[in-house]
């Protein structure tokens, strides 16, 4: 086994010379018993925008801390040690900032083996140890929480997860080997690889305890007091930490292998064999079985390494920086301070997009909203599944009763348009015809305010000839979310001509306030996502038309890593509504663009894929696969995906020639937020400059200075 006491670390330390240190600050509290308890407090003296994060100098500080208790408690001068963190943070796991430029592979070993080092303290201080979850805890944050003897979680605390297998890292201090062992092998499964490719989807309080990651939860206004009364009774044993989900001796014979041979067949299925940090994870948690703890360190140590030295990490964290970054700054917005301010709120339309509007403008900026539609009942209906998400959101514990019935009482619906005459905003949610969106715009506008924004959420219309018969265009502007609104993070805002400055500045700050990240393009036909999505799309149907099967053309394109094949995005966007979107583009770029006589048959067809009578996809539907049947020069599976990348360069390119956004990262935000395009490719352009396509195409890459908007 690995003796981390004799390594030098100093190299990672000098690689990270300008961290930000989150110090360790040490306070004896006497407890109810007499007995002293160590607080260690993490706290790097930023305010909440910055986060503590653990890197080299603070690992290093913090084991000294740990140390120098070590020789308390064996000198009976403390009975245990607490760690906690500052107001409402935890940490929010390892600074990553520069792991990506560790010059060697043996620097890159000291990372995993530093914070197995430090957080493994925790386990040999003679004395219990608790981590106190106070707010966010995100992998290293929740790791050293694992590495303690006991947890307990703040009912109010916001982030908690492993997103490592999100960013192409794995669970790399211990995380691995100790949750599996704490919460059985169904729930590890859940939160270190689930829950990261849903979005990076986090644990709430209530999750984290019924798991049995904390042992005892507290409110805020008495977190630090009740915890520290609760592990004062674990001292003395007068209290004993319940832990439902250890797993036992038949979980390990039985269960635990089936579980990992399901998760690996969902995940083959689902992202197909290109990530690498998700399969590493599954192969650590199959350890984590039967090795020991030290073992599993161990096993932990080379994985982590192998990924921190690998291109899928490297592109991971340029993807993370600008979600993290440029998203919070998006290129050429407008002064806020010219935004209008929003009190109420129209949505034109009543089906299934526009309650999901409704329901997200309510909730987020808790102003009144109506809805409209063409008669009374489909108002009605729209109106009733709106209340009815609601009370679905207060009986998961999502919100409160109070505020289920505060935003209940938000909402109105009306056929009566005069309603709409003092709402600030106005989006419309119709069908996606040119002059039906004309028509509603004109109409209205004869009865809001003159300053009253307009939205249009058109996926591929121009925006500008949605607004040509508006006396007042300027106050147009394109906001278009991606479906499901409620989960989807990126709305695309588009300036059209005559948009002015104080409505795309109301349009962005609207997208922050909904808790939204925008990007403007722009007015150009699909912005950003759907057009390059249409690419893709118009070659996976001219292979197919060529006479290659859906199987193959998605198998194809696999190696791209997206969330789903193209047959699975046509089932998800509808065959119509697929059809339209390449006619559109057809329609402005022929030359660029497939139009697919089949894709019309399919959508007349009505259906794709086969599903079973609970909805999972069983296949391919036989009649489908029959109508578009018949080409006779079948297509390779590396020519389909060389089509597409070559194709993909292409559009991008001349997109980025024509200023549709500011820069290259702009069009790889708007992939990664709202097309779902992985982490680990980094973006769709630096995949596209590696693979070659960039240069096949233009000669150069997106990412040299030379080229115009990089």
């Amino acid at each position: 086994m690995t003796d981390y006491s004799t390594i030098d670390f100093s190299p990672l330390v000098e690689a990270s010379a300008d961290e930000v240190v989150t110090h360790s600050f040490v306070q004896d509290v006497r407890l109810a018993s007499g007995k002293t308890l160590a607080l260690i407090t993490l706290d790097n003296g930023r305010d909440h925008t910055r986060p503590n994060t653990f890197g080299p100098a603070t690992l290093i500080e913090l084991g000294e801390r740990l140390d120098a208790l070590r020789l308390r408690a064996s000198a009976g001068e403390i009975a245990g040690v607490a760690i906690t963190g500052k107001p409402f943070i935890l940490a929010a796991g390892a600074d990553l900032s520069k792991v990506g430029d560790l010059d060697s592979i043996e620097v890159a070993r000291l990372l995993p083996r530093l914070g197995h080092h430090v957080f493994g303290k925790l386990h040999t201080l003679g004395v219990p140890t608790f981590t106190f979850i106070n707010g966010l805890a995100l992998g290293g944050g929740l790791e050293i929480a694992l590495n303690s003897d006991y947890r307990t979680v703040d009912t109010s605390a916001a982030g908690i997860g492993l997103p490592e297998v999100f960013l192409g890292l794995i669970p790399g201090w211990g995380g691995s080997w100790l949750l599996p062992n704490l919460i059985g092998i169904e729930n590890a499964l859940k939160v270190i690889i689930e829950n990261p490719l849903k979005m990076n989807r986090m644990l709430r309080p209530a999750q984290v305890l019924e798991l049995g990651i904390a042992d005892a939860s507290f409110g805020s206004a008495t977190f630090l007091e009740s915890s520290l009364a609760w592990a004062s009774g674990v001292i003395e044993g007068t209290t004993r930490a319940s832990r439902p989900n250890v797993p036992g001796k038949l979980e390990r014979l039985a269960k635990w292998d089936i579980a990992l041979g399901i998760a690996r067949k969902t995940l083959e299925s689902k992202i197909g064999t290109e990530p690498v940090a998700p399969y590493l994870a599954l192969d650590l948690i199959k350890a984590a079985k039967s090795v020991s703890r030290e073992e599993g360190f161990a096993l932990e140590d080379e994985a982590l390494t192998t990924l921190i030295a690998g291109d899928q990490f490297r592109a991971s964290i340029y993807a993370f920086n600008l979600v993290q970054k440029r998203a919070k700054r998006p290129a050429g917005a407008p002064d806020k301070a010219l935004a209008k301010k929003i009190t109420k709120v129209g949505v034109i339309g009543a089906g299934l997009m526009a309650s999901q509007f409704a329901l997200l403008f309510v909730r987020r900026l808790q102003v009144p909203v109506v809805i409209t539609d063409l008669d009374q009942a489909r108002v009605d209906k729209g109106v009733a599944h709106i209340r009815d998400e609601i009370r679905a959101l207060a009986e998961k514990g999502r919100i409160s009763g109070d505020e289920a019935n505060r935003l209940a009482a938000l909402i109105h619906g009306t056929t009566d348009r005069a309603e709409f005459a003092d709402c600030d905003w106005v989006i419309e949610a119709v069908f996606e015809e040119l002059e039906i969106k004309q028509n509603v715009f004109a109409d209205f506008e004869k009865i809001v305010r003159e300053d009253t924004i307009l939205a249009t959420n058109t996926s591929s219309l121009s925006v500008e000839k949605i607004g040509a018969k508006l006396a007042h265009p300027e106050r147009l502007v394109g906001f278009h979310f991606f479906n499901p609104v409620a989960v989807m993070p990126l709305i695309e805002v588009v300036k059209a001509p005559a948009t002015n400055d104080e409505t795309l500045s109301t349009a962005m700050v609207v997208a922050k306030n909904l808790r939204k990240n925008a990007v403007i393009t722009r007015d150009t036909p699909g912005f950003v996502v759907n057009r390059v999505l249409a690419v893709l799309l118009g070659e996976a149907m001219r292979a197919v038309d060529a006479g290659t099967g859906f199987g193959t053309v998605d198998s194809a394109l696999a190696p791209l890593g997206l969330p789903m094949a193209p047959s699975a995005l046509l089932d998800l966007v509808g065959l119509k509504v697929g059809a339209h979107v390449l006619d559109t583009h057809h329609n402005a770029f022929p030359e660029r663009f497939y139009r697919s006589e089949n894709l019309h048959k399919l959508a007349d067809y009505g259906t794709l894929l086969e599903r079973d009578a609970k909805g999972k996809v069983k296949g391919f539907d036989k009649g489908a696969l029959k109508l578009v049947s018949g080409g006779k020069s079948p297509v390779s599976e590396a020519e389909i995906l060389r089509r597409v990348q070559d194709g993909l360069a292409t559009e991008i390119h001349l997109m980025l020639e024509d200023d549709v956004v500011h820069a290259a990262e702009d069009i790889d935000l708007c992939l990664i937020l709202g097309a779902g395009w992985p982490f680990i490719d980094g973006g769709i352009t630096p995949y596209l400059d590696r693979v070659g396509a960039s240069s096949r195409t233009f000669g150069a890459s997106f990412h040299d200075p030379q080229i115009r908007g990089l």
